[in-house]
């Protein structure tokens, strides 16, 4: 990536949807040292951009780096290094052997997505917790959380989406940023920058000969067939997550529902 090549703009709603999220969950607050994980999509990368731009705008002190997982296929990001570099942000890669030791570990687990993501976790939160990050950002968005909410319903007979902000086992939090953006938004924002963004082709299942997951790419046409009906759905689909009615559903009073 040029610096010449690399605008730096953001649009306002995208900051303020941002600045909504921090302000409401309290996200970010005063001496946090946040990790990043930037694993180069779109949205991890916008994400660097707003708390960039975060941090020059609020009247406290927050420090914040960013972090990206090898999976040990002899991946090369130093054009992530390089974008760090141009916005001044200290960039790290950890190198695992997640590829290597997935390909047995992938026989015995059918859902190999989700074996590739808690390795990665554990990787984060490994790392946030040995070099004293206090908290995790994630750049799961507000087309994440519903696309979630519908796949847990449809599939695992549960209402449930993405947590917003969460403790992990290690005592690391766990944090949505982007939580109140919609996917299009990264994408303009993306374009609008120029930004050079990896898809799914670096994702190491994409090695392996199985069939890829189709729940996910089923939920997303559902939702866009549902949205070109009803423009306003991710909008009420949002406001729907703060007016739950607990005492309509069969759980038992006072039942544990789950975090992440």
């Amino acid at each position: 990536m040029c610096e010449h090549l690399f605008k730096n703009e953001l649009s306002k709603r995208l900051i303020k949807e941002v600045a909504r999220a921090c302000d409401k969950f309290n996200l970010i607050e005063e001496g946090d040292k946040v990790l990043v994980g930037l694993s180069g999509g779109k949205d991890s990368l916008s994400l660097l951009m707003l708390l960039k731009h975060m941090q020059r705008a609020v009247p406290f002190k927050f420090e914040f780096e960013a972090v990206t997982l090898s999976y040990g296929m002899g991946e090369d990001y130093k054009y992530l290094s390089n974008y760090c570099k141009i916005l001044g942000i200290k960039h790290t890669i950890i190198e695992s052997n997640i590829y290597e030791i997935s390909s047995e570990k992938i026989r015995q687990n059918s859902s190999f997505c989700s074996f590739f993501s808690r390795m990665r976790r554990g990787y984060l939160y490994t790392y946030a917790k040995e070099n004293g990050f206090n908290k995790l950002a994630l750049g799961h968005h507000l087309d994440d959380a519903i696309e979630s909410f519908f796949m847990n319903f449809t599939y695992n007979g549960a209402l449930r989406t993405l947590a917003v902000k969460f403790t992990s086992a290690q005592g690391i939090t766990v944090i949505r940023p982007l939580i109140f953006v919609r996917e299009r938004m990264l994408r303009e924002n993306a374009i609008k920058n120029g930004l050079k963004t990896i898809g799914d082709e670096a994702c190491p299942a994409m090695r392996f000969d199985v069939k890829m997951p189709h729940a996910r790419a089923e939920t997303k046409e559902l939702l866009a067939s549902l949205e070109a009906q009803n423009p306003k759905l991710f909008k009420s689909l949002e406001n729907a997550f703060f007016n739950i009615h607990y005492d309509t559903f069969f759980a038992n009073e006072g039942a544990n529902y789950c975090k992440e």
